[in-house]
């Protein structure tokens, strides 16, 4: 399989800044905790010789083109969520790792894929499940009070008019449940003010909410970052791209966290707490896309990479 035959399935953004990040080494092993088309995958495992990569993805589309993408290349492909690849590195009987990247966020194929109902462009099921096991959109909208949808829809999508269309959606459930995607666009669009609609399409930020929470994507996140801290050897490196500020802030604050050192009060006049930071940052700021990526790829517009090296085995608690 070609690049481009991987880039018709997903784009990964930020690529070359998230290799130089990961500083991967040939001996080492590593884990790509979101596999998605293969594309860091494969530009990992190429640069292997006695090492070893771990591609993991709960997608079983992405499952599947993964591993066409890295036949021939030292690399495991599993089916699972990031959140639980200590379980996975432990039944590999693998213990510490070199790196680790994590590419937060729907791919490109499931977005461009109508059935999976992750977009508001295209009449599809309210599906949006990226394991395609569980509790659907529908389910969701058809089964949450009108607080909870209104507090899910400004949490997770920043939705300033999410009252209005949480009332909306229990009003028209009342009726028929909605089930599709286009009916659901066209809900929110009716909800909103007038003025409302002018910037960008009304359903872009209700989309965003309900595929976070479906997926639990923040608390998923929360976990694996601890858990993939934790799993790295010292000198290892962990890599996170995000796609929007509640993801990028919590991967901030937690960074912040493992390089905190001493937490004495200010008053003291020596340390006793004998704290020291676990970790140290690879880039001071986010990497962002270069104009010409932004101009090949623009679903990269909104993509962040930041980066941590471990420097002690002692894992902060936030």
């Amino acid at each position: 399989m070609d690049k481009t035959q991987a880039y018709a399935y997903h784009r990964p953004v930020l690529f070359e800044e998230t290799l130089a990040a990961l500083a991967v080494r040939p001996e080492g092993v590593y884990v790509d905790g979101t596999a998605g088309g293969g594309g860091h995958s494969h530009a990992i495992a190429s640069q292997l010789q006695s090492g070893r990569l771990i591609a993991l993805d709960q997608d079983p589309d992405a499952i599947a083109q993964a591993s066409a993408r890295l036949e021939g290349l030292p690399a495991t492909v599993v089916r699972s969520n990031f959140r639980y690849m200590d379980r996975v590195l432990r039944e590999l009987n693998i213990d510490k790792v070199d790196g680790i990247l994590l590419d937060i966020g729907v791919s490109s194929h499931q977005l461009d894929e109508p059935a999976r109902g992750f977009s508001y462009h295209t009449d599809a099921p309210l599906d949006m499940r990226m394991s395609q096991e569980g509790t659907t959109a529908a389910d969701l909208l058809r089964e949450l009070t009108e607080q909870e949808l209104a507090d899910i829809f400004f949490r997770f999508g920043e939705e300033k008019f999410s009252r209005a269309i949480a009332r909306s959606i229990v009003r028209q459930r009342a009726v028929q449940p909605l089930t599709t995607t286009a009916e659901l666009a066209e809900l929110i669009k009716e909800a909103v003010p007038a003025a409302a609609r002018r910037d960008g399409h009304p359903a872009r930020r209700v989309f965003q909410a309900l595929r976070i929470a479906v997926n639990a994507e923040l608390d998923c996140l929360s976990e694996a970052l601890d858990i993939a801290f934790d799993q790295l050897k010292v000198g290892g490196r962990l890599a996170v791209i995000t796609f929007h500020s509640l993801e990028d802030r919590m991967v901030k604050q937690r960074f912040a966290e493992f390089c905190k050192g001493c937490t004495c009060p200010p008053s003291f006049p020596v340390c006793v707490c004998g704290r020291q930071p676990a970790g140290r940052l690879v880039l001071r700021k986010p990497a962002e896309a270069s104009e010409q990526e932004l101009a090949e790829n623009p679903r990269s517009r909104s993509a962040k990479l930041r980066c941590i090296e471990k420097l002690s085995d002692y894992t902060p608690i936030p």
